[in-house]
C-alpha cells in the first residue's frame, strides 16, 4: 500500500542468473521503487518466510503491553534464529543483513498493516486463532509457516526458541503467558552462539590487516 502510494521502497530480487536479475531490476526500478539484485535465493526465501513468524511474536508482545525494548529484543534475537536456519540450509549470512533479512523483518514486525503482527496482537489479548482466521479475509502467512519452520528446524537441528514458542501457541494452544515464561527462563549464553566460526574468521582477517 505504501509503495503503491509513492513512498520510497527497496526490495531484493534474488536469482541464480545475474543477467536475469539485472533485467528484472531495470524493468521494475524507478526513483521511488529501488530494486537490488542478489544470487542467494535460499537466503531470500527463508528470510521472507521466517520474518512472518517473528512478526506474530512481536505482535503478541505489543498486544500484551510491552514496548520498544521488547520489540528490539524479539527482532534481534529473531534475526539470529533466522540466520542460523538460513546458513544451515546453505544461505549466505550477509543476505540476512540486507533487505530480505533485517529489512523485511523490521518492516513486518513494526508495521500496523502487517497481517502477522495483527494476529499476534489478537492472540495476546485472548482471542483464539480460529476466531481470528474466521474474522479476516486476509492471509497471515506466518500461521502456517510456523509449522513448516518448526519441522525444518527440528530436522536440521537448529535452535529457534522464539519461532518454536509461536508454533506452540498457534498450533498446540499453549497459553501465551506460559510461552513468555519459558522464553524468559532460558539459560543465558553468548550473544553470537553458533557463529564462533564466523567470529574466528573475522579475527583472522583483521589480524592480516
Amino acid at each position: 500500500m505504501e509503495a503503491a502510494s509513492g513512498q520510497p521502497t527497496s526490495v531484493l530480487v534474488a536469482c541464480k542468473n545475474p543477467e536475469v536479475a539485472l533485467e528484472i531490476q531495470l524493468a521494475m526500478s524507478d526513483d521511488l521503487f529501488r530494486v537490488y539484485t542478489g544470487t542467494d535465493m535460499i537466503g531470500a526465501e527463508l528470510g521472507g518466510a521466517v520474518k512472518n513468524v517473528l512478526a506474530i511474536a512481536c505482535g503478541a508482545a505489543a498486544g500484551y503491553g510491552f514496548g520498544s525494548n521488547t520489540a528490539a529484543l524479539l527482532m534481534t534475537r529473531g534475526l539470529m534464529e533466522m540466520t542460523r536456519l538460513a546458513v544451515k540450509k546453505g544461505a549466505l549470512p550477509s543476505t540476512m543483513m540486507g533487505l530480505a533479512g533485517v529489512g523485511d523483518l523490521v518492516l513486518t514486525c513494526t508495521s500496523k498493516q502487517s497481517r502477522n503482527f495483527t494476529v499476534g496482537q489478537r492472540i495476546a489479548k485472548g482471542e483464539t486463532l480460529e476466531d481470528i482466521m474466521k474474522s479476516t479475509n486476509q492471509i497471515a502467512e506466518g500461521v502456517k509457516t510456523s509449522e513448516s519452520i518448526h519441522l525444518l528446524a527440528r530436522k536440521l537441528g537448529v535452535e529457534m526458541p522464539i519461532c518454536e514458542q509461536v508454533y506452540q501457541v498457534l498450533h498446540h494452544k499453549k497459553p501465551f503467558i506460559k510461552a513468555l515464561e519459558e522464553l524468559k527462563s532460558r539459560p543465558l549464553g553468548p550473544e553470537l552462539e553458533g557463529f564462533e566460526h564466523d567470529l574466528a574468521a573475522a579475527g583472522t582477517a583483521l589480524a592480516k590487516l
